[in-house]
């Protein structure tokens, strides 16, 4: 899991400004990531996952752990059905970015919500 401190833009004008670090968004991430390895790992399968919590933007980090690897697979939230058809900017720019293939996973009913996924009847 990736995550940054937020800018916070002030209200005179558009100067960011970063708020302090006092850990908490680490914190956080990190138990954010853990509550759903946990919701949807299997305990026996539990060795088989290994978490990482990184500072940084989500699609930088990606693309910097998978520098080397043979494949990248990253979720899509899909926010509606026409939204689900779309990619995430997270996504989008792993699948141009990338140094090997990306696949998308949609959620289990994604086919179900998303009139642009059929089944095929062959």
């Amino acid at each position: 899991m990736a995550w940054e401190i937020p800018m916070v833009i002030q209200s005179y004008g558009m100067t960011p400004m970063y708020v302090e670090q006092d850990g908490s968004f680490e914190e956080n991430a990190s138990k954010a990531i853990e509550a759903v390895i946990s919701e949807e790992v299997e305990p026996a399968d539990s060795q088989r996952v290994r978490s990482l919590v990184i500072k940084g933007h989500p699609a930088r980090v990606l693309l910097d752990i998978a520098a080397g690897a043979d494949l990248l697979v990253v979720g899509s939230r899909g926010h509606g059905e026409f939204a689900a058809a779309l990619l995430g900017s997270v996504s989008q720019n792993c699948v141009h970015h990338a140094s090997c293939p990306v696949l998308i996973m949609h959620g289990e009913n994604a086919s179900e919500n998303n009139p642009l996924v059929r089944e095929r009847p062959w």
